[in-house]
């Protein structure tokens, strides 16, 4: 159980039923007079014979030829059954003459008219986002029941590695990787935990793993290809992680191993920095959301026209850096730029990816693909220039 602000884009695992009528009184919605419509004639002048605040106690029955002055959310009195806005009246001394005609139920907030005491107004399964927060207050609930986020622990392997900060030395390179996987755990909702560096050695990486084998998953990027250092396969296999597979047929990220133990699961990723982001995009990304309860777990497609031609390898699916943009009525994409894996910029240029199929070897220009959007408001951002 979490507090509704704690709740923030987790999935509920409970219905919400609402305790009371909301509103639980009528109000009204305008900063006016209530009054009897029965009494209002444009031109009509009443009797200002009370004053409701937002949070105050209804007056007595209001008769026949009186105005109660009232503010937005205060209890609708007994006997008036309309509300005219300050700015339908002229008020003087003791009195509000009425400008404009008046009919019965203008401008009040009805007993239930949003939700009836016991209505189910959200459902397990639910993602929390702001509106569902105000939901849950308006409930009277101070806790609520989500899925648990889960543990994602983040190692990235290779003697060439320094972390951020330190003085690169000869064929030293700093690790993006982990700093840009956790980004990407905290963006699906999940915790990561950084490991930080194995040496590409299997002592240093036993001790690494072993400690990741503590979370719910457990993401390593590099040494899963088939280098004579590349051993991280062969010590999860010692540390009692099932393998499921390794290699698929993508590009890039076809190295990508994945196994399992006693309900961890075990991410091992390229180690180039655009293989490792799209790798975890494309398949850890939507197992992280399933473990959260998600029911949307893969980003939208939407239909592009490639701007250029594309030749590919047959029998592989292809992930394309894309700029999608909108040309009159339709989208288009462009590419990104150079899509060797090693160009991380195409990753900054990019609010989406075209997912070639693994049937082609050719598309040329003006072909229609399917397109995994990245970044929905940048095409938004773009439509509105």
């Amino acid at each position: 159980m979490v507090t509704p602000l704690a709740a923030l884009n987790r999935v509920l695992t409970e219905d919400v039923h609402a305790p009371l009528d909301m509103p639980l009184w009528d109000n009204s919605a305008m900063d006016g007079f209530a009054v009897r419509s029965a009494d209002c004639e444009p031109g009509a002048a009443l009797e200002i014979s009370g004053y409701i605040p937002a949070g105050g106690r209804p007056e007595p029955v209001v008769t026949k030829g009186c105005a109660v002055k009232i503010m937005t959310g205060g209890p609708v009195p007994p006997g008036c059954d309309a509300v005219v806005p300050f700015e339908e009246t002229v008020e003087g001394e003791g009195t509000v003459t009425l400008q404009e005609p008046v009919k019965a139920g203008q401008h009040i907030r009805v007993r239930g008219e949003d939700v009836a005491a016991g209505d189910l107004v959200l459902s397990a399964g639910s993602v929390v986002r702001p509106f569902e927060i105000s939901m849950l207050i308006s409930s009277c609930r101070s806790q609520v029941a989500v899925c648990r986020r889960p543990r994602v622990a983040i190692l990235s392997t290779g003697d060439e590695l320094v972390e951020a900060g330190e003085t690169l030395g000869p064929g030293q390179i700093v690790n993006s990787n982990g700093a840009s996987l956790a980004a990407a755990v905290l963006a699906c909702g999940a915790e990561p935990l950084m490991l930080g560096i194995a040496r590409d050695n299997p002592e240093s990486l036993r001790e690494k793993l072993s400690a990741g084998l503590h979370a719910d998953v457990l993401i390593t990027s590099a040494g899963v290809s088939m280098g004579d250092r590349d051993f991280v396969r062969e010590t999860l296999e010692e540390l009692g992680v099932e393998q499921v597979f390794w290699k698929i047929d993508i590009k890039p990220g076809r190295p990508i191993a994945f196994g399992t133990r006693n309900g961890l699961a075990v991410f091992a990723l390229p180690g180039n920095p655009v293989s490792s982001m799209i790798t975890f995009e494309e398949l850890v990304r939507p197992a992280l959301l399933r473990m959260m309860g998600h029911r949307r777990v893969i980003r939208p497609y939407v239909a592009a026209r490639l701007t250029h031609a594309v030749k590919k390898k047959s029998g592989r699916v292809q992930f394309l850096r894309v700029a999608v943009s909108r040309q009159a009525d339709e989208l288009i994409a462009s590419s990104s730029g150079d899509q060797n894996t090693g160009i991380l910029k195409t990753m900054l240029r990019a609010n989406g990816i075209a997912v070639l199929p693994a049937e082609a070897d050719a598309l040329a220009a003006g072909s229609l693909v399917n397109v995994h959007l990245l970044d929905e408001r940048a095409l938004m951002e773009e439509e509105e220039r």
